[in-house]
């Protein structure tokens, strides 16, 4: 005698009853990252953008101090005849410091050409340092004790044919 096979099955499938699962699943099939994973990714995220603001911070000072090295030249340069030259660079280096929302008390305005000090004569050269210093950025809660300078350099002469200045050797 001969069995008939049922054709209702489909080719592969099962003949055992399904599972039923559980509310909690206990294995980790299907999880396509582990928590350690996850945890290293927000880790690696946050030391990132840490990184980035520290090399930011620097930028943007290093903008902030150019612009305030070239204007204490400038108006060294352009200074009326017998003006204190450094209290002049000083005062333009602090207005352009602020102007890029820093403190202008904690720059730093040092003449940085040959000689003493800055002469006031026709194609004189004019150099000023302008000096800052920045914080690195730590994770919260650490001491933030580590500390750099940025500075720029600027350096003009003075126009030749300024009139009420003395006579300077002009090479032209």
């Amino acid at each position: 005698m001969c069995r008939r096979v049922s054709t209702d099955r489909q080719v592969g499938e099962s003949t055992e009853p399904p599972r039923s699962r559980s509310r909690f699943v206990t294995d980790e099939q299907g999880l396509a990252a582990g928590a350690e994973a996850l945890i290293f990714g927000v880790l690696v995220f946050v030391i990132g953008t840490i990184i980035i603001l520290n090399a930011w911070s620097v930028v943007d000072a290093k903008f902030a101090t150019s612009s305030a090295a070239r204007e204490a030249v400038r108006a060294a340069v352009e200074a009326p005849p017998g003006a204190d030259l450094d209290a002049t660079a000083e005062t333009a280096a602090a207005a352009a410091f602020e102007g890029y929302g820093r403190d202008p008390t904690k720059v730093s305005v040092l003449w940085d050409g040959t000689g003493s000090g800055a002469v006031q004569a026709r194609c004189a050269p004019v150099q000023y340092r302008v000096t800052t210093t920045v914080g690195v950025m730590m994770v919260p809660r650490l001491s933030n004790r580590l500390t750099f300078d940025v500075s720029s350099v600027y350096s003009e002469l003075i126009d030749p044919f300024r009139s009420g200045l003395q006579e300077s050797a002009c090479d032209f």
